[in-house]
């Protein structure tokens, strides 16, 4: 009994060794990757090697909808679309589903869980998502992969809840590649918000949070999103001081003013 127990222990240390170490089933780091052509949900037509060949990274992120860290990390992956210039910059990120969700589905879940920020090219059944999934033998989900200028699988980010960060991304980044974050020009006012708000405190006890705009907007819009992106709390303001009662948990949010115009958004700590 006691050499079968050593037997199962030693078999366990092998297979977690290698869910650590394993990558995609179909290439390895320094693999140059097959090209692909896909369409997104907007109708848009992205074919890798004609993104690389202008000199971007691009980064890959493999999900389907009822995956659960998924979700709690889709939002991150658009913050960083966001940051760096919605892919008119040196990066280049665009969201591949597995090939078991619709169009729709995937707008759906872009919905629910992409958060405040502008969301990445996405890619359903109907763009050609499967054969690319397939072509790169994805076996975990999320998988965030990224492949260089030069159409080579430089790294890849297991997206397990609680690893997967904007800085985590940016760490990934090879010796070098060094892109400044720049203005996204995209979605409602773009990123890059010409007027201001300040909250406190902050951090806060999620029961009664003080916003201050200081470049007043008539009926700006206040949104509050949790770490998956879903909206917990929502209200019109029409007032340079307003007192707001979300009435949160403990967590990480975001806060969101929105004018006809422009948007501004800003971290909210809960404790």
């Amino acid at each position: 009994m006691k050499s079968r127990f050593h037997f199962l222990v030693l078999v366990l240390l092998v297979f977690t060794s290698f869910i650590n170490t394993a990558q995609v089933a179909n290439y390895e780091y320094g693999d140059v990757v097959d090209d692909f052509t896909v369409t997104d949900v907007n109708g848009n037509i992205w074919n890798l090697y004609d993104i690389t060949a202008s000199g971007k990274y691009v980064y890959l992120d493999f999900f389907f909808v009822d995956c659960v860290p998924c979700q709690f990390t889709q939002s991150i992956f658009n913050e960083v679309y966001d940051k760096y210039g919605c892919n008119g910059g040196d990066l280049f990120l665009i969201s591949i589903n597995r090939g078991t969700d619709t169009n729709a589905e995937v707008i759906a879940y872009e919905n629910e869980y992409g958060g405040p920020f502008n969301h990445a090219p996405a890619v359903g059944m109907e763009g050609g998502c499967e054969a690319v999934t397939n072509n790169f033998g994805i076996f975990g989900y999320p998988s965030y992969l990224l492949i260089s200028p030069e159409n080579i699988f430089l790294s890849r980010l297991e997206g397990t809840v609680g690893n997967i960060t904007v800085e985590a991304f940016e760490d990934s980044f090879p010796t070098g590649f060094n892109p400044e974050p720049m203005p996204c020009n995209l979605g409602v006012g773009g990123s890059t918000a010409t007027f201001d708000f300040k909250v406190f405190p902050n951090p806060n006890n999620g029961k009664s949070i003080t916003l201050i705009v200081q470049d007043f907007h008539l009926k700006s819009e206040v949104t509050i999103y949790n770490t998956l992106g879903q909206v917990v709390f929502s209200k019109v303001v029409d007032m340079v001081s307003t007192v707001l009662e979300p009435n949160l948990t403990a967590g990480n949010y975001y806060i969101q003013l929105v004018t006809q115009e422009d948007r501004c958004i800003k971290n909210l700590l809960v404790k």
